[in-house]
């Protein structure tokens, strides 16, 4: 069965559940000779780990990162790379009450029907947490990208709820800024609102949800494929693949529906390396499934976290009506620890995409 791995040429298979010993991700297609900075790797575990400030669940994991194999001399081989991440801080007990029923908005109910068996504690598979094991791998893309081509990937939240962030410059927006508030906006009067907001939602043991922007600065231009593989429909399938990802639009997305073709178009000048560059980017980096050289943007749409205290109703695996409610520790908005997943998504992508475009002599 298929369903755990990912990309043609940087192909990563990730593995593991939420209560179980641990988890990771093997990576087949790194290319030889990168120095693997581990700590680099750490930093953007830290980034997604639970516990981080009173807007996320205070599950307490180091998220730990080993290497077991792929790296000689602090380099990588060209073999595959092998990242290992050890559960900690598992509370099963926590879902002995969920065992026989079916959570409205999980996927208890949908694995049961495709496997005929789950795994209750916390999801299993389907938790968020596996997530972990696709940031580590995206955190060896990140390095590669950026040696090899200047690539930068920056995420933030731009929206909570009804709470909007303003005034942020897609252009120099960079990780500090980002990372200056919990909730990872980069506003600081949007950051504030939005911190109230998830902790009103916390404190009515209710959820929140919003949307997360994504930027790709340095992508040359002749990455993608045209039809099947475009790169924004493999960015946009990456991007779905996340836990609570409802909806993906890039550059102007919905609202370019609202303007004129006349309007809508991009201009071309010429760049700084002398090719072609779109004056604008309501395209959002991409024509006709390949890059064109301007930056990839991207907005991703989080529903409000499944997982909330109030009562609810639901059936258990013999068809009861039962009335019941969630226990443990679980996020009041997913947004905040979102950001690197986002930017997981987009590195794994692209990273994909450039191998594929070295392998036709290009780039």
């Amino acid at each position: 069965m298929s369903g755990n791995s990912t990309g043609h040429l940087f192909r990563v298979t990730t593995w593991g559940e939420s209560h179980g010993p641990a988890l990771g991700a093997v990576i087949d297609g790194c290319p030889p000779g990168l120095m693997l900075d581990t700590a680099a790797i750490q930093a953007d575990l830290d980034r997604r780990r639970p516990g981080q400030s009173r807007l996320t669940t205070q599950r307490k994991e180091a998220d730990a990162v080993e290497v077991l194999s792929g790296v000689f001399e602090g380099r990588t081989t060209g073999t595959a790379l092998s990242l290992l991440i050890r559960n900690a801080d598992q509370r099963s007990r926590d879902y002995s009450g969920v065992r026989d029923l079916y959570r409205p908005g999980h996927a208890d109910y949908p694995y049961d029907a495709r496997f005929g068996h789950r795994d209750y504690r916390g999801g299993g598979r389907s938790s968020a947490r596996e997530t972990a094991a696709r940031v580590a791998a995206a955190a060896v893309a990140r390095q590669w990208l950026a040696a090899r081509f200047g690539v930068e990937v920056v995420a933030w939240v731009d929206r909570v709820a009804d709470v909007s962030a303003t005034g942020v410059d897609e252009a120099t927006v960079d990780r500090a800024a980002v990372d200056a508030y919990p909730v990872r906006c980069p506003d600081p009067a949007g950051a504030a609102a939005m911190t109230a907001r998830i902790d009103a939602a916390r404190k009515a043991g209710d959820t929140v949800g919003g949307t997360i922007r994504c930027v790709a600065r340095g992508v040359p231009a002749g990455w993608g494929a045209p039809v099947f593989d475009r790169l924004e429909a493999d960015l946009g399938k990456a991007c779905l693949s996340l836990p609570a990802c409802k909806g993906v639009e890039f550059g102007s997305g919905f609202e370019g529906t609202r303007m004129m073709g006349s309007a809508h178009n991009d201009a071309f000048g010429v760049g700084p390396d002398g090719a072609p560059l779109p004056l604008t980017n309501r395209a959002g980096g991409t024509l006709g499934g390949i890059s064109t050289g301007a930056p990839i943007t991207l907005r991703c749409a989080f529903k409000p976290v499944s997982t909330h205290f109030q009562p609810q109703q639901t059936v258990t695996r013999e068809g009861e009506a039962v009335t019941f409610r969630n226990q443990g520790r679980h996020d009041p908005c997913v947004l905040p620890r979102a950001v690197p997943l986002v930017e997981a998504a987009a590195l794994l992508t692209l990273m994909d995409h450039a191998l594929r475009t070295l392998a036709l002599g290009r780039g």
